[in-house]
Formats: structure tokens, sequence, C-alpha cells
């Protein structure tokens, strides 16, 4: 989680240049573009946790 975060932060003030006049903007269809790579991104940080834990757990048996 301590890494998650300052990655969050670096992305946040992407969001704000998405305020022009392109029609994929003003019909709030960028909500759903962020939305789908929010839900991308946060799949497959957990599945990498998962997978950390795994080969962790896998480590301490030997």
């Amino acid at each position: 989680m301590k890494k998650f975060l300052p990655l969050l932060a670096t992305c946040l003030p992407l969001m704000g240049w998405a305020q022009n006049d392109n029609p994929m903007y003003s019909n709030g269809k960028i909500y759903v573009v962020v939305a789908v790579i929010a839900i991308i991104f946060v799949g497959l940080a957990l599945y990498l946790v998962q997978l950390d834990r795994k080969i962790t757990k896998l480590e301490n048996e030997k």
C-alpha cells in the first residue's frame, strides 16, 4: 500500500488535463475510460499482491 499511494498521487494531476473541448470529455465518456483503466489497474495490483503472498509462502516452506 505504501508503494501505491505515491503512484496514485502522481496520476491525479493527469486528470486535470482532461478539461478541453473534446466531445469525449463533454459527454462524460472520459469517466468511463478512467474507471475501466482504474479497475484494470486495481485488478493487476491485487493479483500481484496475491502472487507475492503465494511466493513468500512457498519460500518459507523450504
